[in-house]
């Protein structure tokens, strides 16, 4: 092919490396933001008027972030396909700009409950983005390898950033120490966005465009039946979230995943910090789970490319509760880290995996809203195990029976795809001739 008669929008991750990098960086800024807060806050609580033994009260900041963010993922999916993903991951930069200010002016525990009201903005439009635009830019073979590597980069951050904060805060005290760090990277992430991201609304609308006239030359995606080219943003919710037993099954994998990372995110610190244990070891423990799960992505990513979605995400769900039992039945600071690795291999093999697997039975015109109504659910679980966790430790007062709750909600989780939905990568379970999921 000639450069002449070349297409202007042609996928793949290699042609479209500079691109791809990009959002890459964007999604590390993204996870330092949301690691910044994992070691501190949750240790020093009490330092914001938080009493011992208030775990649902300890649990309101995770709560507002994952009531926030899950609703403005699917307003980012819509905003995203209607207007683009550049403008969405901009605006989502500026709303994290007083996330560090809240912090270090807070007076009590609703400063930070209002600070991640403004993280959960940041996380559901610069996050959902950075994915999004990679997934348009990339080839349907490749999207496992794409959110692996999206995800990987942001979990990874995430880790860096629990121990650089642990650090940080020994050195300054925690209010400076995350304020500087968060001021740092907010700052920095809008200006490259501004400056480097490119609009990558046009090759999804290029790809429809194949499918509609039949030119499309990639496996063919078993794309849900009977759904018109241009569904309304209420149609496209309730058959994600409820009338497709493939979506459905992968919603409700996404919200059993994020009550374990509210477990983690909120009830880890105390538990550690309950047994003895110093800022700068929880934050290890917090960084190893969160680096494990990171850096795990880039394989398991590729991996679902070659042996499809339904196994590594079943797996990993079990693996992750199998892990967290582990951690509470653990005595020592040796075990307690090896657990954490488990936990974050576990979240790598399901995480990334999820996003891929939604993204190919998205038809492209529709895709930003379908990714937007999954992740809609994923991150409402923060919400849910917010009131469920806190609620349960709150109870016992003793955070074991959060864990042992958490543990068999993935047990079944699990369960519940390996036995309610289909394989959906195209090159493994590709649709008929009709290019349906029949």
């Amino acid at each position: 092919m000639t450069p002449q008669s070349a297409p202007p929008y042609r996928r793949g991750i290699r042609i479209n490396r500079g691109q791809f990098l990009h959002h890459i960086l964007q999604v590390f800024f993204v996870g330092l933001v949301i690691g910044m807060e994992r070691t501190v806050l949750p240790s020093m609580s009490g330092d914001f008027g938080v009493a011992k033994g208030s775990f649902l009260f300890l649990l309101s900041f995770v709560l507002s972030f994952g009531l926030v963010k899950g609703m403005l993922n699917f307003v980012a999916g819509s905003l995203a396909d209607r207007f683009g993903r550049k403008r969405v991951l901009v605006a989502g930069w500026l709303a994290g700009l007083p996330i560090p200010f809240l912090v270090l002016e807070a007076r009590n525990w609703w400063w930070i409950v209002a600070a991640n009201v403004f993280l959960g903005v940041n996380q559901g439009f610069a996050w959902s983005m950075t994915i999004m635009s990679n997934l348009d830019i990339t080839r349907p073979q490749e999207r496992g390898l794409a959110t692996g590597a999206n995800e990987s980069a942001g979990y990874l951050a995430m880790g860096v950033a629990g121990v650089a904060t642990g650090y940080l805060s020994v050195r300054f005290g925690p209010r400076l120490a995350l304020f500087g760090f968060g001021l740092a990277v907010v700052l920095a992430a809008l200006a490259m966005a501004v400056l480097f991201v490119r609009e990558t609304l046009p090759w999804a609308r290029a790809e429809y465009d194949e499918h509609k006239e039949g030119s499309f030359s990639g496996p063919r995606p078993r794309f849900p039946r009977g759904v018109p080219d241009h569904p309304g943003a209420k149609e496209i919710f309730l058959l994600c979230s409820f009338r497709h037993p493939t979506f459905r099954a992968l919603s409700q994998a996404g919200v059993a995943n994020k009550i374990a990372d509210t477990l983690v995110w909120g009830l880890f610190p105390v538990f550690f910090w309950s047994r003895g244990l110093s800022l700068t070891e929880i934050g290890w423990l917090t960084g190893l789970y969160a680096m494990a799960w990171g850096v795990a992505q880039t394989a398991t990513g590729h991996l679902s490319d070659i042996v499809g979605r339904k196994k590594p995400i079943v797996g990993g769900l079990w693996c992750l509760g199998g892990g967290i039992v582990g951690v509470v039945l653990s005595q020592n600071l040796f075990l307690w880290g090896f657990f954490a690795c488990v936990m974050g291999i576990g979240m790598a093999l399901l995480y990334p995996t999820l996003g891929a697997a939604v993204a190919d039975i998205s038809p492209p015109a529709w895709r930003g809203r379908a990714v937007g109504t999954y992740r809609y659910w994923r991150d409402s679980g923060y919400a849910v195990g917010a009131v469920l966790l806190g609620l349960l430790a709150q109870w016992k007062q003793d955070t074991e029976i959060a864990f042992w709750t958490t543990a068999v909600l993935l047990g079944l989780s699990g369960l519940w795809v390996a036995t309610g939905s289909e394989e959906t990568h195209p090159g493994l379970n590709p649709a008929d001739e009709s290019g349906s999921d029949g």
